[in-house]
């Protein structure tokens, strides 16, 4: 069983910056992939970043250039960097994870999220 727990969401105005985190615990050997997925209210869920494990990245076109998603191994959290941040950017973020079980299949994992509103 693994768990991600987001946090650093927040009100910010628009221009502004933040940075997002997401530590995953419990049974971690190793990672295969970790992702950030937003959902605004009445909008379905989208990717806006992901790292593979060999570091690797994929953004969404619309957050390309604005935001940055990096990893620390060590403490098994990845980060998303939210620069030049747009209304449009206002959503719930959610973690994901794809983490080998004990038969070396990836299983993947949900966060809670966590609100960003971006906002004058």
């Amino acid at each position: 069983q693994v768990q991600l727990v987001e946090s650093g969401g927040g009100l910010v105005q628009p221009g502004g910056s933040l940075r997002l985190s997401c530590a995953a615990s419990g049974s971690i050997y190793s990672i295969n992939s970790m992702s950030w997925y937003r959902q605004a209210p009445g909008k379905e869920r989208e990717l806006a970043a992901r790292i593979i494990s060999g570091g690797s990245t994929k953004y969404a076109d619309s957050v390309k250039g604005r935001f940055t998603i990096s990893r620390d191994n060590a403490k098994n959290t990845v980060y998303l960097q939210m620069n030049s941040l747009k209304p449009e950017d206002t959503a719930d973020y959610y973690c994901h994870a794809v983490v080998p079980n004990t038969r070396g299949i990836g299983v993947g994992y949900w966060g809670k999220g966590t609100l960003v509103t971006v906002s004058p």
